[in-house]
């Protein structure tokens, strides 16, 4: 097998972790490279493959042309399209079950404590 030298930079932390790893399993920093770079190039290429950039996919394109929007909006415009949305949101929401609550007391007097502050 014919071999080629190449010359890579790497963050020091990532060498000082290949080079324990290479101690570890007596192997050389070459080999454990080679061995990475033949389990990527044989991976599936939907897990090879770099995904788009975030937001260049159409739901992303969308949103950014919805900010652009909103900012181009005065302050107050923004403020008051939030509040509509906010209602909006609220009335679309299922009204909530009725929640029912257990509650311990040590002594009487912290019931009625509880009581006479809850009153109402």
């Amino acid at each position: 097998m014919a071999y080629s030298r190449i010359a890579i930079t790497l963050p020091r932390d990532i060498l000082a972790s290949l080079d324990r790893r290479a101690r570890e399993l007596h192997r050389s920093r070459s080999g454990l490279i080679v061995d990475a770079v033949r389990a990527f190039l044989t991976a599936p290429a939907a897990v090879r493959e770099p995904r788009a950039a975030y937001g260049e996919d159409e739901v992303g394109t969308a949103r950014r042309e919805q900010l652009a929007r909103d900012l181009a909006r005065s302050p107050a415009e923004r403020l008051h399209r939030a509040e509509q949305a906010a209602r909006l949101a609220r009335a679309a929401r299922p009204p909530r079950p009725a929640r029912q609550q257990i509650i311990g007391f040590d002594s009487y007097e912290d019931f009625y404590e509880w009581k006479r502050a809850n009153r109402g």
